[in-house]
């Protein structure tokens, strides 16, 4: 113990002496390691962390898919008819969640997201509640349904924690609801559902009714012991027997079980495309970085060990044993690397807050913070970076001859064993650094091309906020005569605004509702042809709002379409036309024979240009319907939530505090939400993809800081080394422009061979890199010079300083150093 305390306080003793040798291991050490610490606490968020639900292994997601091969949600009549059928589950639920519940409080209205489900939906998760119950059965019929569960966060935050929340009457939409129970502080689903309200289904009737309509998504818990093939085999078994009772609807339909924890690691709802992948990639890059690290650490250590060769000869002459230096020098790394790991996780820290936007969105809402796990990661990281770094260096020191070092003077550390080991070291982290700066180079392009992706729209000129009625306030009265038209005419009028509409579903941000269709008149369509189509509710002004342009026929009219008087009349994108009408027929005049959301024989009056429903497919066939045509009866249904669009040229944000009074001035129990212009909407909707980019591109700036401060030390520490050498040359003849040329040659044809390797091991690992970004040699040419040409000017920079240093060596005072 006592020679432990005494190796301590010399390193720190050490440490003091060389302040900038200190300084620059501890930071090479803390990027490494708050890198590290950073990504492992997403992995453990996402991947290694328990779900906060019971049986989590049991927990599936039934996906059915449509005649073509895409995936769809279910039917509502479908679900109830599917769980009849299914015999391997305990439970299956059906959930949804389409719009939001707006919760009257002291402080005014709050909108919070809305989790709506079958009754048997808590019953999937097997988690009990922190205060009160669940639902019980039935509970989602109508009359049975106005009860509300409260997520912990909601209680919190809208209740102060009150235990007595329980049985309270609370106004959601200006319906009255009961209070029956508060769920732990550990459950969410969605997990990206964190200011969630849990109450029965409330199912639009029209959605309820049409076997067509696919909108639900469903949970179930399968039996103990049964396996996933077991019940994707019930599932089939299922689908067919709903094929055999309803051909028409659902014939060629089939169904396959998502295990919840590949779902949860998913960036889609359908679990096509897994975090995992880019996660583990991500996890190389840090991996490449520690690398980077590792070796400028141990370019370091062997560089100040070259200064203190005659300190250890001397030790060694005086009876030091081997093990004892060994043990003194590991005594000193471990000091650094402790250093390192404080160091490590301040950087990690900020690094989490930095990205922590990116996680909430992109990882579901998981909860990813610096816990003890990842100090433990941390510190492990810190152990063996810092004892592989200084294995090397502490063998090789301890090792040399007394004799041999006590005599060498001056030419201490320039054996050409010891040169070309330093070479290596630069080579490596010139390599890895051009790696990392590639990924996140193709990664940045991808980025920008996608957010300058053709929508169809001009997304810069277009302002859009969610309006979600509280639908009690509007039992009695027609929520489109009594809000939407006097808010439609205030905001046109409003300064700068030359159009203003409204639709249920925004592009981009969510999905229509979808069903199969059938053009009147054309010959059946075969059972693998996908007959889909997207369905949205518009107002007069929203064509005009998104910049859309007729193609073919006439625009919607409140005067020419209501329903009293014919059947429905939509406007359908030149996707539909092209889907349905691929032989050159004219839409505008063409009926449909299965019209579910409004009459049968449902007419198309026009044609518009297309707008992405999503960024990353081409559009969709759509049919878009006029909101004034839905009946009375059914408008608090379906117009109970729409998004606003406002269309301006002047600065957009200078008319959000006047949509708000106008918001407030049509209805003040209305909650308003802070709009965002359409090219936010995009930008928001490529989370996963600027998480990515961010990450990656603060790894490869780590990595050329490392390799810069590696390349650096090695030429400074060679023209130290070299200073008698080069004082002899100079007093030989040479001139300060050839030892000036001879420093930069030795850069270069580091840089050269550095680069060369980092381009071997990015093809070398090209198939690896793929599950974050495709790598075409020939497509991706310019980017790949550029970045490869831009490392090497940078290296060669990084010599300079050491070259010139070199070329102002003063002979004389050269050949007296030693």
């Amino acid at each position: 113990m006592n020679r432990m305390i005494q190796d301590v306080r010399f390193a720190l003793r050490q440490m003091r002496k060389a302040p900038g040798f200190t300084a620059v291991v501890i930071l090479t050490l803390s990027l490494g390691i708050g890198a590290a610490a950073a990504v492992f606490s997403v992995v453990d968020a996402v991947l290694i962390r328990p779900l906060p639900y019971a049986h989590q292994d049991r927990l599936v997601l039934p996906l059915l898919t449509s005649r073509s091969g895409d995936t769809l949600p279910s039917s509502y009549l479908g679900f109830l008819e599917m769980r009849q059928h299914l015999h391997t589950f305990d439970a299956i639920a059906g959930f949804s969640m389409f719009g939001n519940l707006n919760l009257e409080g002291p402080s005014g209205p709050v909108s919070l997201r809305a989790v709506k489900s079958t009754d048997s939906f808590f019953e999937v998760f097997g988690v009990k509640p922190l205060l009160g119950r669940t639902y019980l059965p039935g509970e989602d019929q109508p009359g049975k349904d106005n009860v509300v569960v409260l997520s912990y966060q909601v209680w919190k935050e809208n209740f102060a924690g009150q235990p007595d929340a329980v049985g309270k009457i609370v106004r959601l939409d200006g319906t009255p609801y009961t209070v029956i129970g508060v769920m732990p502080s550990g459950f969410r689903f969605p997990l990206i559902a964190t200011d969630a309200i849990y109450t029965p289904l409330h199912a639009n009737p029209a959605w309820t009714a049409a076997r067509g309509m696919h909108w639900m998504r469903t949970v179930g818990v399968l039996k103990a012991g049964v396996s996933i093939a077991q019940g994707q085999a019930d599932l089939r078994n299922a689908m067919t027997d709903l094929a055999r009772a309803w051909p028409q609807q659902e014939t060629g339909h089939s169904g396959t079980l998502l295990p919840l924890t590949v779902a949860l690691t998913s960036t889609d709802r359908f679990g096509k495309h897994s975090l995992k992948e880019p996660l583990g990639t991500l996890g190389l890059a840090v991996l490449a970085l520690l690398g980077i690290a590792c070796v400028n650490v141990t370019g370091l250590l062997m560089a100040r060990g070259v200064k203190r060769e005659r300190e250890v000869a001397l030790r060694a002459a005086v009876g030091a044993t081997r093990t004892r230096l060994v043990r003194q020098l590991l005594t000193e790394s471990l000091m650094l690397g402790l250093c390192g790991l404080t160091g490590g996780m301040l950087v990690g820290w900020m690094l989490l807050n930095a990205m922590n936007l990116f996680l909430v969105q992109a990882v579901g809402g998981a909860d990813v913070k610096l816990n003890l796990a990842v100090v433990a990661v941390a510190l492990a990281v810190s152990l063996l970076t810092t004892l592989f770094a200084s294995l090397v260096p502490a063998a090789r020191l301890s090792g040399a001859d007394p004799n041999h070092a006590l005599r060498a003077g001056g030419g201490a550390g320039t054996s050409r064993a010891q040169h070309r080991l330093r070479s290596g070291f630069v080579i490596t982290q010139v390599a890895l650094s051009l790696l990392l700066l590639l990924v996140s180079g193709l990664l940045l392009r991808n980025l920008q091309a996608m957010l300058k992706t053709d929508l169809g729209v001009d997304t810069s000129v277009i302002l859009s906020t969610r309006i979600d009625l509280s639908r009690g306030n509007y039992q009695n009265r027609d929520p489109l005569l009594s809000f939407y038209q006097p808010l439609l005419e205030k905001v046109s009028h409003l300064p700068g605004v030359s159009a203003a509409g409204l639709i249920d579903m925004l592009p981009i941000q969510a999905w229509g509702d979808g069903y199969n269709v059938h053009i009147t008149g054309q010959p059946p369509y075969p059972p693998n042809i996908n007959s889909g189509a997207e369905t949205r509710y518009v107002s007069p002004g929203y064509f005009d709002a998104m910049g859309l342009k007729l193609t073919g026929g006439r625009m919607l009219s409140p005067t020419l379409d209501r329903p009293e008087n014919k059947a429905g009349t939509m406007v359908v994108n030149e996707a539909f036309r092209h889907k349905f009408f691929s032989n050159g027929g004219d839409p505008v005049g063409a009926h449909i024979d299965d019209a579910n959301t409004l009459d049968a024989k449902s007419g198309i009056v026009g044609v518009v240009t297309n707008v992405r429903q999503d960024l990353h497919s081409a559009p969709l066939a759509e049919m878009d319907w006029l909101m004034d045509e839905v009946p009375p009866a059914r408008r608090l249904n379906d117009l109970g939530g729409m998004n606003l669009i406002v269309r301006s040229t002047g600065n957009l944000q200078s008319l959000v505090p006047l949509l708000r009074a106008a918001v407030h001035d049509v209805d003040p129990t209305v909650p308003f939400k802070t709009p965002v212009t359409l090219s936010q909407v995009v930008s928001n909707s490529l989370t996963l993809e600027h998480l990515e980019g961010w990450l990656f591109g603060v790894f490869a700036s780590f990595a050329l800081l490392l390799a810069v401060i590696g390349l650096y030390g090695l030429i400074n520490h060679e023209v130290e080394l070299r200073t008698r050498e080069i004082g002899i040359r100079m007093a030989l003849g040479s001139t300060r422009i050839l030892v000036l040329g001879n420093v930069l040659r030795r850069v270069t044809i580091l840089m050269v061979a550095g680069l060369t390797a980092g381009l071997f091991l990015t093809t070398l690992l090209r198939n690896l890199l793929s599950a974050v970004v495709q790598i075409h040699p020939t497509h991706d040419a310019s980017l790949l010079i550029a970045i490869t040409g831009g490392l090497a000017v940078i290296g060669i920079l990084a010599g300079v300083l050491p070259a010139r240093k070199a070329a102002s060596v003063e002979p004389m005072q050269a050949l007296r150093t030693e």
